[in-house]
């Protein structure tokens, strides 16, 4: 099975069959195990009609009692090699689901990571979500065909020609009998794979649109809109349950059919054998055999029925991680080398010019128009922009990332401690804040060992950084300070906190270049001016921009572009363009004011009585 930490390899991504092949292909000596396993396991349950069929007409019938105690004698023997087999069928079969399961993850989770900043703008979130929840568990369990699958084929085939032994008329009508479930069956296999296409792409659209609402649902709340959406919502998952139905509705045909056909099939040829039996044609014992070979043929059949609707599932699933493999990331063909030296950023489209060593800020009437200017200033969107006079497009993009780093209002918080979060200890602190509280009780006294191990100490530049974001009292108020489990986009916070864990792992980076979005629009006006004062010393003679309009951080910026309609309208210091622009001083006492609104909101509902 693949380990956490190999290579995957290069998947196949010419089609869903080539990359199901391509599973099996990695992992060969243990497939080619499973269906051996499994070959040998279904030959030995055709087999043991057989050996029933010798020990009566050979023991039995003869009052032979030596021979139907060796008869006897090799059906248990048989029967528990075959339970062994059976284990080792499964264990192996386990082993190979696993493998195609974490392989394919790791291949998809390594490619998102390629893909980075383009992921977004080329599939949607619920694509990826529903991959990694839905398609990598059907993929896996599609692979039982290199197992019981094989050994399906095989065990036909050898019951073929233990029937063979007994009759010829009987053989026939069990060796055409598969091929007429495969007749029946093919075109609900087909129409298997349309109806599950189609359920998939509903699902997918489906998934990124509750993300959507679980993201938006203040704000949609706050704009009365979410009774529209819960019924457009209310209207889509009726179509995917109605798609659901559909689905549903061919795939238990399929199991219908795959009940009972075998069950007619069993009917149809243990009334030939007793007609053959009473006619004197074979004997007492081969009617037996007969009867124990078609019910032993019970178990290919239906892994057969069940190999073929894995696949039909199987590689649905697959075509849709090869239609993400095949998404390209953002070229980086870039042929001009970035200054070596720290230089002028110019977004041209806007006017803006960043100037190496300052703390500018970026105040747009729209808060978008600011935003769009990051984006280009960063090389997440295609512009002009240069670096030192350098075009930006034609900077290696590898260099661009290692420089400049654009923190975003909303960007992602993975699971984890919330020292994993803000970025990993790497030197143990010689000073700055203590932003891992004591606390009693925290240790568990049962493990004396546990509490004689010491945690692991946050770095200095860690602790500066906290610091610096003013997230001091975050970690001193989590029960276990920097070790505090964090969930998924840091959910167990509140929004000033989590603004700030995101300003404290960009700080921590510590870039050559920060373009900060909306740093502290979710802090109240204490902790903001804080935050303004204490990111302004932390980033001194670096290149920082922040987009935003309160008044807090504006007044500690170096040069605060003021924009209109995503141009520069006037340039100069907070308090110059305060008494200079009419518009600036009217964007900034705007925002002033709601940030003081707000905050007296937040009060009164603090003081209002529990009732």
């Amino acid at each position: 099975m693949i380990d956490a930490y190999e290579e995957p390899g290069t998947p196949d991504r010419r089609g869903g069959w080539r990359y199901l092949w391509w599973l099996v292909r990695r992992q060969w000596p243990r497939c080619l195990a499973g269906a051996v396993f499994a070959s040998v396991w279904m030959v030995l349950l055709a087999a043991t009609p057989y050996l029933m069929a010798r020990a009566i007409d050979h023991g039995l019938e003869r009052g032979d009692l030596g021979a139907l105690a060796a008869w006897t004698g090799a059906l248990v023997a048989v029967g528990a090699f075959n339970a062994w087999l059976g284990i080792m069928r499964h264990r192996t079969m386990t082993r190979v689901r696993m493998d195609a399961n974490f392989r394919t993850v790791k291949v998809v989770v390594g490619h998102a990571t390629r893909l980075g900043a383009a992921l977004r703008r080329q599939v949607g979130a619920g694509e990826v979500v529903t991959i990694g929840v839905g398609d990598v568990q059907t993929i896996s369990t599609s692979l039982t065909a290199v197992g019981p699958g094989v050994g399906a084929v095989v065990a036909y085939a050898a019951v073929g020609g233990l029937m063979l032994s007994v009759s010829t008329g009987l053989a026939l009508v069990v060796l055409l009998g598969v091929p007429l479930l495969g007749v029946l069956l093919g075109p609900l296999m087909g129409r298997l794979q349309g109806r599950e296409t189609e359920y998939r792409e509903r699902q997918s659209v489906l998934t990124a649109r509750i993300g959507d609402l679980a993201g938006g649902l203040r704000v949609l709340n706050g704009l009365g809109g979410k009774g529209l959406v819960s019924d457009a919502f209310r209207r889509d998952s009726g179509r995917l349950r109605e798609q659901g139905y559909r689905v549903g509705a061919v795939t238990s045909w399929i199991q219908a059919l795959g009940v009972g056909l075998p069950m007619l099939f069993l009917a149809v040829v243990t009334w030939l054998g007793a007609r053959l039996a009473a006619q004197g044609q074979i004997s007492v014992g081969e009617l037996v055999s007969v009867y124990g070979y078609v019910v032993a043929l019970g178990w290919p059949v239906a892994f057969l029925i069940e190999m073929a609707h894995q696949l039909s599932r199987g590689v649905v699933a697959a075509r849709r991680v090869v239609d993400f493999l095949r998404l390209e990331p953002e070229a980086d063909d870039g042929t001009r080398a970035a200054p070596a030296e720290p230089s002028v950023l110019y977004d041209p489209a806007s006017g803006v010019r960043v100037l190496p060593g300052r703390l500018t800020a970026l105040a747009g009437s729209r808060p978008a128009d600011a935003a769009t200017v990051i984006d280009r200033l960063g090389r997440y969107t295609p512009s002009d922009a240069t670096w030192g006079g350098v075009p930006l497009a034609e900077v290696p993009l590898a260099q661009v990332r290692d420089r400049i780093l654009v923190a975003e209002a909303e960007a992602d918080l993975f699971a984890g401690t919330l020292s994993d979060v803000i970025g990993a200890a790497e030197t143990p602190p010689r000073g700055g804040v203590d932003a891992r509280p004591h606390r009693v009780g925290t240790t568990s006294h049962n493990d004396p060992a546990e509490a004689r191990r010491p945690a692991e100490a946050p770095s200095e530049a860690q602790l500066n950084a906290i610091h610096a974001a003013a997230a001091d009292d975050i970690v001193r108020g989590l029960p276990d300070g920097l070790d505090t489990p964090v969930a998924a986009q840091g959910r167990t916070l509140s929004g000033g906190q989590r603004q700030r864990v995101r300003l404290a792992r960009a700080l921590l980076a510590d870039p050559e270049i920060l373009l900060a979005v909306e740093p502290t629009s979710a802090l109240d006006a204490h902790t903001e001016a804080t935050v303004a004062d204490r990111l302004r010393d932390a980033r001194k003679g670096r290149t920082t921009v922040v987009a935003g309009t309160s008044p807090l951080v504006l007044d500690r910026a170096d040069v605060v572009h003021y924009l209109v309609d995503g141009k520069v309208m006037a340039t100069g210091g907070h308090r110059e363009l305060l008494a200079a622009e009419p518009g600036y001083r009217a964007l900034v006492a705007r925002d002033a004011e709601e940030a003081e609104e707000a905050e007296e909101a937040e009060e009164a509902e603090e003081e209002e009585p529990v009732r």
